[in-house]
């Protein structure tokens, strides 16, 4: 059964002094299956950028909220699954035609349901992990059944239907699957913390048996049973990376269909500067950044380290995140600081990546670097 939204349009102005050109202009959406108790909620039309979608408030968390965190292996897993499956969804759910909110469907009960491992024992199991093996040797039991998957993650995109509707569009789905499985040996093996890294190979063929019964679920639940659905597995990162995991697979399920038909590659992934690895595979990339980083050697010793991450898609670094740590005995420090690095960012890489650099001490934020892919003079605001 498809949800309405009735939307009514409210035209509103800044006031003065502030930015001119932008007209704050709102919806204000209505449930008129609500006759007395009517749901009211605002879609602002101006957007901070195409790579955001709008989102319908007062904000409406999804079914899941706090499930996800304890579950993966870090912050940056956390947000990377998140605004990644954001990122895949552009693609066929548009930011210019839909809008976003929180999962509403796949219920907090039945989350922990599926991530539970399957109980032989139990004919109403409903358990996507692999039964535990219970055999004499701990690390073989382990190794043989790990624990594949970690979280589900649900996003729904709306779309307006008429002048004054809308309806769900779409649904994402993310199946979060552990690249390394951890466990304990019993405690008359000494109860030590052991990991079993999971051979790539087989982790993506356990996660699209895995998202292939998820879909045959989700068709289950009202309101899904024909919307056109998003399926990516992705890979999180282990739990002492400092960079995010990534999405190494996707598939579109057409409206009404029970199955996940053609699976489609997905190559990308993060990388630490500076780091061994790194080097290894984008020598190029890795000796601009040495480079930027000596130059801020020399000059100010006051700082006390930079590191960056860089998203890569397809081989080519697409978005490099920075951050440089430094204490500063004044605020004309600052300001000669920020405008030397802004200096180094468009001395040392290419335009052609998005860029940001967040300028940090032990007080906190002190200053921001952006350059978006394409521009030549970088955004500076020194906080």
């Amino acid at each position: 059964m498809k949800r309405f939204l009735s939307l009514l349009l409210v035209v509103s102005l800044f006031a003065t002094g502030c930015v001119p050109g932008f007209e704050k202009q709102e919806e204000v959406v209505q449930d008129p299956a609500q006759q007395e108790n009517t749901e009211q909620a605002i879609v602002p039309r101006y957007k901070i950028s195409d790579d955001f979608y709008q989102t319908i408030l007062p904000y409406k968390p999804g079914e899941t909220r706090g499930q996800i965190a304890p579950r993966l292996n870090s912050r940056v897993d956390v947000e990377e699954l998140e605004t990644g499956l954001m990122r895949m969804s552009q693609e066929v759910f548009p930011s210019d035609s839909y809008l976003y909110q929180e999962g509403q469907y796949i219920k907090r009960d039945m989350i922990s349901a599926w991530l539970k491992r399957k109980n032989p024992e139990d004919e109403d199991s409903l358990g996507l992990n692999p039964a535990a093996v219970n055999g004499p040797d701990t690390e073989k039991n382990n190794e043989s059944s790990p624990i594949y998957l970690a979280h589900i993650q649900e996003q729904n995109y709306l779309i307006r239907k008429g002048e004054d509707q809308v309806e769900l569009g779409g649904v994402s789905i993310g199946i979060a699957l552990n690249s390394v499985h951890y466990y304990n040996l019993l405690d008359k093996d000494g109860g030590y913390p052991r990991e079993y890294p999971i051979p790539d190979d087989k982790l993506e063929a356990e996660g699209k048996k895995i998202a292939e019964e998820v879909i045959r679920r989700v068709r289950s639940l009202e309101g899904l049973e024909n919307v056109p659905i998003i399926i990516g597995l992705y890979k999180q990162s282990p739990a002492n990376s400092v960079v995010p995991g990534s999405f190494i697979a996707k598939a579109n399920v057409a409206s009404g269909d029970n199955s996940v038909g053609k699976w489609e590659k997905i190559n990308e992934e993060y990388h630490l500067f500076p780091n061994s690895d790194t080097t290894e595979l984008y020598r190029d990339d890795a000796v601009r950044f040495e480079n930027f980083k000596l130059d801020i050697d020399d000059y100010f010793p006051n700082h006390t380290g930079v590191i960056g991450t860089g998203y890569y898609r397809d081989g080519e670094l697409q978005q490099l995140s920075i951050e440089v740590n430094m204490e500063f005995n004044g605020k004309a420090e600052l300001i000669g600081f920020t405008q030397y690095v802004t200096g180094l960012v468009v001395e040392h890489f290419p335009n052609y990546i998005n860029l940001q650099v967040s300028i940090s001490s032990i007080s906190g934020e002190e200053a921001l670097i952006v350059r978006d892919a394409g521009s030549e003079k970088p955004f500076v605001h020194i906080y």
